[in-house]
């Protein structure tokens, strides 16, 4: 299987060492191409590694930030990755990065993610850095195993950078980045915790049916970096 596996004894040493590891993607990036892109996701789980993040000496100017995925809600809901963002990584020595949001203030969530496809298909594709997280359910950015369109989401080889997302599980409508903008990523990491989502990933990994996090790791153009910790 397409994937590096980086074990940690404690949240604190993966968020510590995953940050650092980042920085040095993006850093690079910066030297290679004048600029570089990164994407990370929601949940409570990449909180402390987007504080450490925060800290890092980058030209945070020349580091462009987005989210794997969103919740429809405006980023003053407290379930926005929006707010979550700007609560954990864009501070400190990130303050200057360029963030570039995937919810609209449309009526519609077609709407905003056509809206959102148009920004983020303007950026120098593809992304420098993906950090990925994943459900107890195997979904990961907002490409849920019991979405209305899962089928289409997990097989299209093109199409729009950001696509709408209704699923049972999901509570409201999401935003998620495609499965082509996230597998040509040059570097991609997921990130999880806990027991339980480990063996839910080594689970996807080894039996049918195809779940969302094992789909996005088959069809990555390069290896998937796994950094795991037991939680605490």
């Amino acid at each position: 299987m397409n994937i590096k596996w980086h074990e940690f004894p404690t949240s604190g040493e993966l968020a510590g060492k995953l940050a650092a590891d980042v920085a040095d993607l993006l850093t690079n990036a910066i030297a290679e191409r004048g600029g570089s892109l990164l994407a990370i996701s929601g949940g409570t789980t990449p909180q402390l590694f987007l504080e450490e993040l925060s800290k890092a000496e980058l030209d945070w100017q020349k580091v462009t930030v987005t989210l794997a995925d969103e919740r429809f809600v405006p980023p003053s809901s407290e379930r926005s990755n929006a707010r979550l963002a700007a609560r954990h990584l864009l501070k400190n020595r990130a303050t200057e990065a360029p963030f570039i949001p995937l919810f609209r203030a449309v009526p519609e969530v077609e709407r905003a993610a056509d809206e959102a496809a148009t920004a983020i298909s303007a950026l120098s594709l593809p992304f420098d850095v993906m950090v990925l997280g994943m459900g107890t359910d195997g979904h990961t950015a907002s490409l849920f195993p019991d979405a209305d369109n899962i089928a289409e989401l997990l097989d299209a080889e093109d199409g729009p950078a950001v696509l709408p997302v209704i699923a049972p599980s999901a509570g409201e409508p999401r935003l998620t980045l495609s499965m082509q903008t996230i597998c040509s990523a040059r570097a991609i990491i997921l990130h999880i915790e806990g027991d339980d989502k480990r063996a839910v990933l080594e689970q996807a990994l080894a039996s049918e049916p195809v779940l969302p996090i094992r789909a996005v790791i088959e069809r990555a153009a390069v290896p998937v970096h796994i950094y795991w910790a037991p939680k605490g």
